[in-house]
């Protein structure tokens, strides 16, 4: 999986914008903030997808350290690299969501 900040951002916008109504949410939740659920299954995935890129590295990593033949230092070097960068991208959105939401909190009502 390549991890790029415009694919990143993309798949990000994507997601947001198929905001749909689900069947099983209680209906006054779904009146007072429809994108909530969404916005959360979303992030939920985004994190999960990272954890388990480095779960990968870490297995791809003590398999290589146990001698593994089916794996070489390239391959190795490259899983912990694209863990490293998807890390580092979800800490940047994380940032930035923090920077708007400090943002909103300021705003004059």
């Amino acid at each position: 999986m390549d991890v790029k900040a415009n694919s990143l951002y993309q798949e990000m916008q994507s997601m947001i914008g198929q905001t749909r109504l689900q069947a099983n949410e209680p209906q006054e939740l779904i009146k007072q903030n429809p994108s909530a659920s969404e916005f959360s299954d979303m992030l939920k995935n985004a994190v999960e997808g990272v954890n388990s890129m480095q779960l990968q590295s870490k297995d791809a990593q003590q398999r290589f350290e146990l001698g593994d033949p089916s794996l070489s230092l390239a391959e190795v070097m490259l899983t912990k690299e694209k863990a490293g960068i998807a890390f580092e991208a979800t800490v940047q959105v994380r940032n930035k969501v923090l920077e708007a939401y400090k943002q909103i909190m300021n705003m004059p009502v």
